[in-house]
């Protein structure tokens, strides 16, 4: 077993690819329901890597105060082993399935810290559903196999180190396996490519304008830029354009001279100044009145700000970085948002998916919110049926993250009020979710295709592929505001070829 698992440690794979290798490899050998791998981040461990938990289980972030199981595991050096009678709740009650997905509950569970450089990295888990699977041989091998499992994670982090020099071009890099409050979960296709997107441009000084749905997380993106920007220690200011009155906007974000106005008491600097050195995040950019549109432009073309009431400028050098759910082109050509500022802003626009089309990150965010709400109900464990998880992925999320978010919280609270006890592994039912039939996919989970009515028997391939092709681009469009090139590139074609397309399938004149 051991050389399986150095086998598994020098193939020249992916990091998460060899580590999911190990776990299954450890799974296997030790006839177990399930193996997970999880990281210690200040005060809760993460899920790296995980073997016979459901989907979600990636998702969930265990906070060691309310898991005293973990809390066990992680105080001491060695393995670690809980009797099946043991009354301490286990984390993955619920979560490994059965043939015909009823939560079922861990028997027999033990574990072991793993420490690099002598420092607590986190814990792996073993948990199984037969009572006395874990024997005095299985603790004496696991106890053989820590050594083992201590240097793959020690290959990794150098891999992590190795590439976040390459990718910052011999500047200090970031520590990886920082905590991250801000963190953006998922692995559909769409996210790793925006993440790697983000990171490469984070470096550069270019304005970045964030386009996306509401609910998609834009915030979270722009706390990813700065931090992996060479001014993530100067400050990030937020700034809600929507929220500020009219008669405010100017002075909330270049401040005013005492006198300037009644009230004016003092001398105020504003969110420019307060972001001196640093980003300043300016969110529904598009709502900023045009008289304030003009002062803004004119700080981005010369460096300077004015306070209000104020003859003197002021230097600043603030790296902007906007976000909207309007299509500014839109704006523009109403009108009620200048053009010039526009093109100011909109340096690198920075598309952001709609939960809809990230596949099974879905799943994961689930899981997010399903343990939050565990621990604020004080719950034993909360799980998705097979049923929920099913509609999860086929509803079509119009507030995206922040309605999935909502959407859990009220099923949680909803599952108690009707009598599920704290002490039982609660499932939240698909009816709990109480979502609407009319937001579901109807032709599964990555489509929703507007299918032509067939002439005769059977729909002619060419039909079929030109229906598919015509709904894909209206998505695109629709997620994009609009806008041919940013669409192009998220579906992966040049623009020209995408142009040429939509004229062939009656979209374009």
């Amino acid at each position: 077993m051991q050389n399986l698992l150095l086998a598994d440690l020098v193939v020249d794979l992916p990091p998460a690819v060899r580590l999911q290798r190990l776990l299954s490899s450890l799974r296997a050998h030790f006839r177990c329901g399930a193996v997970a791998l999880l990281q210690l981040e200040e005060d809760h461990l993460r899920p790296v890597a995980v073997d016979g938990l459901t989907q979600d289980a990636l998702g969930r972030r265990f906070a060691v105060q309310h898991h005293p199981r973990l809390a066990a595991i992680l105080a001491r050096r060695g393995v670690t082993c809980f009797h099946h009678d043991s009354t301490l709740p286990d984390p993955y009650d619920g979560l490994i399935n059965g043939m015909a997905g009823e939560p079922l509950p861990v028997h027999d569970c033990m574990g072991t810290s793993l420490h690099i450089e002598g420092r607590p990295w986190g814990v792996l888990t073993l948990d199984a559903l037969e009572v006395g699977t874990f024997d005095a041989e299985a603790q004496s091998d696991l106890r053989d196999y820590i050594v083992v499992l201590e240097a793959a994670l020690r290959t990794t982090r150098l891999e992590a180190e190795i590439r976040a020099l390459r990718v910052a071009r011999g500047a200090e890099p970031t520590d990886s396996a920082a905590p991250d409050s801000n963190e953006i979960l998922g692995q559909s296709e769409s996210i790793g490519r925006l993440l790697h997107e983000i990171e490469v441009v984070a470096d550069s000084e270019l304005p970045i304008l964030l386009l996306g749905e509401t609910g998609v997380g834009k915030e979270l993106f722009a706390h990813r830029v700065h931090r992996l920007s060479r001014r993530r220690d100067k400050p990030l200011v937020h700034v809600n354009c929507a929220a500020l009155p009219e008669s405010l906007a100017e002075s909330e974000l270049f401040g005013h001279a005492k006198g300037a106005f009644s009230g004016a008491v003092t001398d105020r600097p504003g969110r420019f100044e307060a972001a001196n050195g640093g980003t300043l995040f300016l969110d529904e950019v598009g709502e900023l009145p045009l008289l304030v549109q003009a002062k803004l432009l004119r700080t981005l073309q010369n460096g300077e700000i004015q306070r209000l009431g104020d003859d003197r400028p002021r230097r600043v050098d603030v790296r902007i970085v906007a976000a909207t759910n309007r299509s500014l082109r839109d704006l523009v050509r109403a009108g009620d948002f200048r053009a010039d500022l526009y093109h100011r802003l909109s340096v690198y626009p920075i598309p952001i998916p709609p939960l809809r089309d990230r596949g099974n990150d879905v799943l994961l965010l689930a899981g997010r919110y399903l343990e939050l709400n565990r621990a604020r109900l004080g719950l034993r464990s909360l799980r998705l049926s097979p049923e929920a998880e099913e509609m999860l992925r086929r509803y079509r999320w119009p507030g995206n993250v922040r309605e999935l978010e909502h959407v859990i919280s009220r099923a949680a609270i909803k599952a108690v009020s009707h009598g599920a006890s704290r002490n039982e592994i609660v499932t939240l039912s698909a009816k709990l979710l109480d979502l609407s039939d009319g937001d579901m996919e109807v032709a599964g989970p990555d489509e929703d295709i507007d299918m032509p009515e067939p002439a005769g028997p059977t729909l002619a391939l060419r039909d079929a592929v030109d229906a598919c092709q015509r709904q894909a681009i209206r998505r695109a469009l629709a997620a994009h505001q609009g806008n041919w090139a940013v669409a192009a590139r998220a579906l992966e074609v040049d623009p020209s070829n995408l142009h040429k397309l939509a004229r062939r399938l009656g979209l374009k004149g």
